[in-house]
């Protein structure tokens, strides 16, 4: 099951990380040249909410179904977690930055839908969602990925 569920966060992290990015520059490219918030830009703002939620819960049955879980348990217990660079990034600081990130594209799409004109929506989807772009890109296991 872990081989499954590691397979499935992995591979829809590619959909996170584009779908992020798209979403973040079409906000920010919204605020600069002060167009219209349309129903594309509607649309791309909750699918980047979806996927993002989608791959919340895919990472809580990853995070509970992993082997790397019993370090906590083992000897040492969390003082051997925080010493061990590796463990510390797969069960404390990714699940952490990542849930951080959640939250603000959560917030974000939630305070943009409460903004009547255009140009606020975007900026707040453009300083919420680069936010959570920034906090993705700085907890991405890279080594893993390539």
């Amino acid at each position: 099951m872990y081989e499954t569920v590691s397979f499935i966060h992995s591979w829809w992290a590619y959909l996170v990380l584009i779908v992020l990015i798209i979403a973040t520059l079409n906000s920010i490219i919204g605020f600069t040249s002060k167009k219209d918030y349309g129903a594309t830009d509607f649309r791309l703002a909750l699918f980047t909410l979806i996927v993002t939620h989608i791959q919340l819960l895919v990472g809580i049955v990853l995070y509970l179904v992993s082997p790397r879980l019993q370090a906590f348990s083992g000897e040492g217990g969390m003082g051997a977690v925080m010493k061990d660079s590796s463990l510390r990034l797969y069960l404390v600081e990714h699940p952490l930055i990542m849930l951080i990130a959640v939250v603000l594209v959560t917030v974000g799409y939630s305070k943009h839908k409460k903004k009547l004109v255009s140009r606020p929506k975007f900026k707040i989807l453009s300083i919420f969602y680069a936010l959570a772009l920034l906090f993705v890109l700085s907890r991405i296991p890279w080594s893993a990925w390539f």
